[in-house]
């Protein structure tokens, strides 16, 4: 199954999928998902995790299963993660 990023018709960034059509906003419109990509940084820094690690401390307090599929989430996870871990 593949995903393709877009926005929805009030500019709210969506994930189409591409097989079926259907569609789910991101996880970046989520506040519980933000708050966690607001405190990967320090995590990072405090406990040395590697992306996996950071991966599920953010699902865990997204309180999400994953946000693989999500580009938007992914990219704004991995942007951060990369800032952290260099």
């Amino acid at each position: 199954m593949t995903h393709s990023p877009s926005h929805s018709i009030t500019g709210k960034p969506i994930m189409v999928d591409n097989e079926t059509g259907k569609f789910f906003v991101s996880h970046t419109e989520n506040e519980k998902f933000l708050s966690a990509i607001q405190g990967l940084y320090e995590y990072v820094l405090d406990t040395g995790a590697d992306c996996d690690g950071a991966y599920e401390w953010v699902c865990d307090q997204a309180e999400i299963s994953t946000f693989v599929a999500d580009n938007y989430a992914w990219d704004m996870f991995f942007d951060v993660f990369l800032q952290a871990s260099s």
